[in-house]
């Protein structure tokens, strides 16, 4: 019974949702410019299938692109932070100083570079998602128990042993973890990058759309990214659940367990 309420408590809550918002807008009499019904948007969806096809596969390929750097990237900055006490005091300051710079700001910068296009898009993504992994990774590692270093050490383990055979395998949760926030980041970042220097994506969608105030449509490109990042999301919890079992073993709840 449980189970099954767990199972479809977040189809029931989906559908009340839009049924309140489909009610409101029609006793309010709500003008689609300023918020459409989910059925006025449903039908932006169907009327404007393959230009909608058209422009989420480029915002896919590029968000997809970007997380693989992000991950490739952030896993092996982590690895390095975390495993080493100098690393993570000199790097770490630089990492927050980073993520704190908005990114929004950076896209002109990167369109100078590069030009309009899917490169600037690319590069978004993958910095709004690569410090989370860095950062996830890094925690796992450098949590390790004193108690335990000193006893691998005693029996001959070198800091490489440590960090190879007892502090990646820990880190893992914490990777998977990271992994599910920043497939998201990277795709709030490849449309932000699209809305301001692209001529393809769901972002230069979203703003060809508000300036013919097709507002349907934009919010029919919103739906598009959400159930991506919903699917994408879904993805990696399943293959979190696969390989770091043993970590969430026992557990009676959470989110991707």
């Amino acid at each position: 019974m449980n189970n099954a309420l767990e199972r479809s408590g977040p189809v029931l809550l989906s559908v009340a949702l839009l049924l309140v918002w489909e009610l409101s807008c029609k006793t309010f009499e709500v003008p689609p410019f300023v918020l459409p019904s989910p059925s006025l948007i449903a039908e932006a969806l169907a009327e404007n299938f393959y230009i909608i096809w058209f422009h989420s596969s480029q915002t896919l390929l590029t968000t997809v692109i970007g997380f693989a750097f992000a991950v490739a990237f952030g896993a092996l900055l982590g690895i390095a932070v975390g495993s080493s006490r100098v690393a993570y005091t000199s790097l770490y300051p630089l990492l927050v100083a980073f993520n704190s710079i908005p990114k929004v700001a950076i896209v002109p910068i990167l369109v100078v570079w590069f030009g309009i296009g899917s490169v600037p898009a690319v590069i978004t993504a993958f910095m709004l998602s690569f410090f989370p992994i860095a950062v996830n990774v890094a925690t796992g590692l450098a949590t390790i128990e004193p108690d335990l270093r000193d006893v691998l050490r005693s029996l001959g383990a070198s800091q490489l042993d440590i960090v190879r055979k007892v502090g990646i395998p820990r880190s893992m949760p914490y990777l998977f973890a990271s992994l599910k926030i920043s497939i998201t980041l990277a795709f709030v970042g490849s449309v932000i990058s699209e809305t301001l220097a692209s001529n393809r994506g769901i972002g230069t969608l979203m703003t060809q759309a508000s300036a013919n105030f097709r507002i349907p449509l934009v919010f029919a490109g919103l739906v598009v990214i959400a159930v991506m990042g919903v699917v994408m999301y879904m993805i990696f919890a399943v293959i979190e659940k696969r390989m770091t079992g043993w970590a969430t073993r026992g557990a009676t709840f959470g989110i991707g367990g």
